[in-house]
């Protein structure tokens, strides 16, 4: 570690390895790659987790387009179109729960105080549980539309739209890593955190444009669609993916919808992490 450090405090009387005084900016990169190649490995480690990933969109897409398709417009293959970028948002932004449980579990294994006595950024264990998630949600992405395109979706916006609408959903996932990671932080037990985190996710992703036009939700819900993130998402998503639209917007609001979620909860859950560590 002495490449990636400034200087070391020395080791403390009761045998207490040396930590590190000052980490430079490459190093908190470094050590917090280091640490997602680490939560990479736990996916090999546990292939179950791998049919998770695939076994949730499957679910999702065949419920939603084929019970209530046919309800919502009269033809589920109209719905599937303007479904597909919603179900993707909702798969990964309900899959960033995992964060916040996966991080409460391993304090409760004892895991993070080893992480402590090594000579590494604070934020490393964070950052790198959450770097890695990102592999995980794009595992999501890749199998909600590969089942889309089995029941005869075709994204118009071709294949450079797809990948920009998902590079923009993961970069909103890794937003809302942080607010999980503090969630995972301040709540005690890891069935809590996942509680906890569906009584956020649901008003979030459910108000929004993911399932429903919002032209076609009450007034007061309209108002509130209309500022959901959720919906500048998958708007942007729906622009990007079916060639429909300005996604100019959208992808703006989204980005700063991103730099919010990241700017308030990266140092909190920081917090969270070095008073409960």
């Amino acid at each position: 570690m002495s490449a990636v450090t400034t200087r070391t405090r020395p080791a403390e009387p009761g045998g207490t390895p040396a930590t590190p005084a000052r980490i430079t900016p490459l190093g908190t990169i470094q050590n917090g790659l280091q640490l997602a190649w680490r939560s990479v490995l736990k996916i090999k480690a546990n292939p179950e987790e791998v049919f998770g990933l695939m076994l949730q969109p499957v679910m999702f897409v065949t419920l939603f387009v084929f019970v209530f398709g046919q309800a919502m417009m009269g033809d589920w293959q109209a719905y599937r179109d303007f479904l597909m970028p919603g179900i993707i948002a909702q798969s990964v932004i309900f899959a960033t729960l995992g964060t916040g449980f996966s991080l409460s579990q391993d304090v409760e294994k004892g895991i993070f105080d080893r992480f402590r006595s090594l000579p590494i950024a604070r934020s490393a264990p964070l950052t790198g549980a959450i770097l890695g998630d990102l592999v995980r949600y794009t595992i999501t992405v890749v199998m909600v539309l590969l089942v889309g395109i089995l029941i005869g979706f075709r994204p118009e916006g071709g294949a450079g739209g797809v990948v920009v609408a998902a590079a923009l959903v993961l970069l909103f996932a890794f937003a809302l890593c942080w607010m999980s990671a503090f969630v995972g932080m301040i709540v005690r037990t890891p069935m809590a955190v996942q509680a906890f985190g569906m009584i956020l996710m649901f008003p979030l992703t459910f108000s929004s444009s993911a399932f429903v036009n919002p032209e076609d939700m009450p007034s007061w819900l309209q108002v509130v669609a209309a500022n959901n993130p959720v919906t500048h998402v998958v708007d942007a998503m729906r622009a990007l993916m079916l060639g429909t639209g300005d996604a100019t917007g959208p992808v703006l609001w989204t980005v700063v919808w991103s730099a919010i979620f990241t700017a308030v909860f990266f140092p909190l859950a920081v917090w969270a992490y070095r008073r409960r560590t």
